[in-house]
């Protein structure tokens, strides 16, 4: 075999390697959960929001409303080749508390509890976001008029 043929196979070997590897399914992990061994030391009816901190960590998201519960949510993506990421697992656990501030229920969802609830966060949009930096420079051509220019120059 020449070294050119040689050369050309190893090419095309390197090449079909590439394409099959960019076929595998990458997966990524988001969130956190505290282990079951963890959450045992946390006791229903004596804790409080601040020693479930201690205890466990902060939760990923704390309840708008009245400060009804902690929930830490924990999900699995799968990355495929050119299809849309699809989340494989979800486990939320929910801890809610009283009116007092201390623990009263604890409570583990995933994915075939229910629905998939979609997790977003709200932003105000600003309409200045949706002017360019150029146009906002040139919007200020021709705002000036010769009073503006009398009153500066005294």
């Amino acid at each position: 075999m020449t070294g050119i043929g040689l050369k050309l196979r190893l090419g095309l070997l390197t090449v079909a390697f590439g394409v099959l590897s960019a076929c595998t399914a990458q997966y990524s992990s988001h969130g956190y959960v505290p282990l079951e061994e963890d959450l045992q030391q946390v006791v229903v009816g004596v804790d409080t929001r601040a020693s479930v901190e201690d205890l466990i960590g902060v939760p990923t998201i704390s309840g708008m409303a009245n400060e009804s519960g902690y929930y830490y949510i924990e999900s699995n993506v799968r990355n495929f080749a050119y299809r849309a990421p699809e989340e494989i697992s979800r486990e939320v656990l929910a801890i809610s508390f009283d009116s007092a501030g201390v623990v009263s229920n604890i409570e583990r969802y995933g994915l075939e509890d229910g629905m998939i609830v979609p997790i977003s966060r709200r932003v105000t949009d600003s309409s200045a976001g949706d002017i360019s930096f150029i146009r906002k420079l040139f919007g200020n051509i021709g705002g000036f008029s010769a009073e503006d220019l009398v009153g500066a120059s005294r």
